[in-house]
């Protein structure tokens, strides 16, 4: 039954729990009015806004209740000040602090206030490496068009540059990488790009772009620079797969054809090589043979000039020496009673006779032989011969 319901109510309590008296208190929670006041009191009471002897009740009361707002109003805007006030740094980061808007410091790790609004602070990441991905079409020196895929990783090495110099420095950074790649790839051919060239490209982008960026006063630092593998555009890739394949069997031909001439060249100037040796040894042989027979030539001359005709006989018979021992015919013609006889020799018969050879003789030369006619080159020293082949 309800506590308010007529006769439902014997023990004459309130909703709270507490018995009603008589004269019309109760016990149970205060009245939220009168706890309020109470609590306006006490605050006015701090803040010097408490009622004086002698004062009107209702003035002193609305004074009271303005000046413990106000209180209320200052405390909470210092709780709000001071807790934007003190910030942490950590230790991979710096925080640059701007009072009046002019540069005033440099904060490290650890506990740091400053004072808003007249002071103003960035705090950055400086040990972290960050990255920037970059593709785009380009030009290159043999006037082809590649897609190049390019990541740059860098860092904040000056956070008061990376702050005050250069209004949003990564935007930047990527203008720059653009600038860089397209000057790079545009002085390198379509081979480089595309092969062994890749790393040689990455270095120079990296000190190219480093370059720029010192120069605007960015703070970054770069740190590494990849060029990843290059392709052709989708619209003509597979004209350009034709043309890598034609580049190919070149290259196979090119390196075919060194390797027939790194076997065929070597033997060449072998073959040079020795004919010069050969050429050389002749003409120092000719030389050599010329200055001795000039030289024997002198010393016969001196020789002659002493004995004339016993040189001219020894000339003589040195000289029919050399001639018979290069031929196996000899005709031997004299005058003898008036009459020319012909004397056919067989020398190369008569030496092997005379070697013991037992080989049979046949034809002319056994008519010859029955002769028995063996004479001697000195019985007929004036006689005339003639070498017949």
């Amino acid at each position: 039954m309800a506590w308010n319901e007529p006769g439902g109510n014997s023990n004459n309590q309130d909703p709270w729990g507490g018995k009603r008296r008589n004269n019309g208190d109760r016990k149970g929670p205060p009245d939220l009015d009168e706890a309020f006041r109470k609590l306006q009191e006490s605050l006015n009471g701090l803040f010097g806004g408490g009622k004086k002897r002698g004062d009107d009740g209702g003035g002193s009361g609305k004074s009271g209740g303005f000046g413990g707002l106000l209180g209320i109003g200052l405390v909470v805007l210092a709780a709000v000040w001071l807790y934007s006030a003190v910030y942490v740094v950590d230790e991979q980061e710096q925080a640059v602090v701007l009072r009046f808007g002019k540069y005033y410091e440099t904060v490290g790790p650890g506990l740091n206030i400053y004072f808003p609004p007249i002071d103003k602070k960035y705090m950055e990441n400086v040990t972290r490496e960050r990255a920037y991905t970059k593709q785009g079409q380009m030009l290159t020196e043999d006037e082809n068009i590649v897609e190049v895929p390019l990541t740059v990783q860098y860092k904040i090495s000056n956070l008061q540059d990376f702050v005050l110099n250069v209004d949003q420095p990564e935007i930047s950074l990527q203008h720059a990488t653009d600038s860089a790649l397209r000057h790079v790839v545009g002085s390198t051919a379509m081979d480089q790009v595309l092969t062994e060239g890749r790393e040689l490209m990455a270095s120079e982008i990296k000190e190219r772009l480093q370059r720029f960026l010192d120069t605007y006063r960015t703070g970054i630092t770069v740190t590494q620079v990849n060029v990843q593998s290059a392709a052709a555009p989708r619209e003509v890739q597979e004209a350009f797969d034709d043309v890598i394949r034609a580049r190919e069997d070149e290259q196979r031909s090119r390196n075919q054809a060194e390797t027939y001439a790194n076997g065929v060249v070597p033997e060449a100037r072998g073959q040079a090589q020795r004919i010069l040796e050969d050429a050389n040894g002749y003409r120092d042989e000719t030389v050599s043979r010329a200055k001795g027979e000039a030289d024997r030539f002198t010393k016969l001359v001196a020789e002659y000039r002493k004995a004339p005709e016993v040189t001219r006989q020894r000339l003589y018979l040195d000289t029919m020496q050399e001639v018979f021992s290069s031929t196996s015919k000899v005709l031997v013609t004299g005058n003898k009673n008036g009459q020319s006889n012909l004397l056919y020799l067989p020398l190369d018969k008569m030496i092997q006779n005379s070697s013991g050879s037992n080989a049979p003789v046949t034809g002319s030369a056994a008519a010859s032989n029955n002769t028995d006619v063996t004479p001697h080159v000195t019985d007929v020293p004036q006689s005339r011969t003639r070498e017949t082949r």
